[in-house]
């Protein structure tokens, strides 16, 4: 069996503002509603499903996107287009800066709601293993 992860919840202060900034930020198809979410599909099969928190504080998460580096060059300038604050590294000390992990290029930024964004070009431990 090949297990895959197929769909994830995303709690948001405005479920609408949150999927529609990841949808054209990434340039991705509109949200699709399903019952109460607004659904992101990405393209290797996996769903975020944007949800209305309700008034519940939101717990910040984490996510990493895996793009190419026509796609980085594109979201990147969307983000610095938008005005929004990006940096290096996760823990937000290198504010206006990308990293190099890899021989790749990354960086994080906020979604509406707090959640710490992340594209990056090379995935971690990409390098080849010494012979």
């Amino acid at each position: 069996m090949s297990i895959k992860l197929n769909h994830t919840i995303v709690h948001s202060r405005d479920q609408r503002e949150a999927a529609e900034f990841l949808a054209s930020l990434f340039g991705l198809p509109a949200p699709q509603p399903f019952g109460p979410f607004l659904d992101v599909d990405v393209a290797n099969e996996v769903t975020l499903a944007f949800l209305d928190a309700d008034g519940m504080e939101i717990q910040t998460q984490h996510y990493a996107f895996l793009v190419s580096d026509d796609e980085f060059d594109q979201i990147f300038a969307r983000i610095q287009a938008r005005g929004l604050k990006y940096w290096a590294d996760p823990g937000r000390t290198e504010e206006g800066r990308i990293n190099h992990h890899f021989g790749g290029r990354g960086v994080y930024f906020q979604d509406p709601s707090g959640h710490l964004m992340e594209i990056i070009t090379r995935p971690y431990g990409a390098l080849p293993k010494a012979r």
